[in-house]
């Protein structure tokens, strides 16, 4: 049970200094990105691991593309999860913290979309190599539609609605 005396609301948040409020955005930012980049890494660490795995050279030709583009994407997925917890190591205590906070969002919208389509090709490359070519389009495309919905649209339709709300 929560206990809602503890629980902060949008007021007492609003009573926060500029710097506070960029401390805290950037720190809920940068927690953010902890928990998506693990995820990229573990898929990323498979895919450096398959071209080795036995089996691997009979991998058709569609195959060998869907893992290249997953491979690359999960890279630039991590690169850009990764970025700022790098970039505010070099930037600490500096006057850039507000930078760093703006360009970490749009770093990890770009990761998310690097991530979506790694695991898009990833499931098409499992699902072309066990059922066939039609089906992994069938899977691939729903893993890709379900990572747009989610992570993309519907907190833009979000956005959109509360933006209608306040007008």
């Amino acid at each position: 049970m929560i206990d809602s005396e503890h629980v902060p609301d949008e007021d007492a948040e609003s009573g926060e200094t500029h710097k506070e409020r960029v401390d805290r955005e950037l720190g809920e930012l940068l927690q953010g990105l902890r928990v998506a980049v693990t995820g990229v890494q573990v898929l990323f660490a498979f895919l450096l691991t398959l071209p080795f795995a036995a089996g691997f050279h009979k991998v058709d030709l569609l195959g060998r593309w869907l893992f290249f583009i997953a491979l690359l994407s999960a890279a630039l997925a991590s690169i850009c999860f990764i970025t700022p917890a790098a970039q505010h190591r070099l930037l600490f205590r500096t006057p850039l913290k507000e930078k760093m906070l703006h360009r970490a969002n749009e770093l990890g919208i770009a990761g998310a979309v690097g991530l979506a389509v790694a695991m898009t090709s990833s499931v098409a490359l499992v699902a072309e190599t066990v059922v066939n070519a039609w089906p992994a389009a069938l899977f691939g495309g729903a893993i890709a539609l379900s990572s747009a919905w989610l992570w993309i649209l519907q907190p833009v339709v979000d956005l959109y609605r509360i933006k209608d709300v306040k007008s």
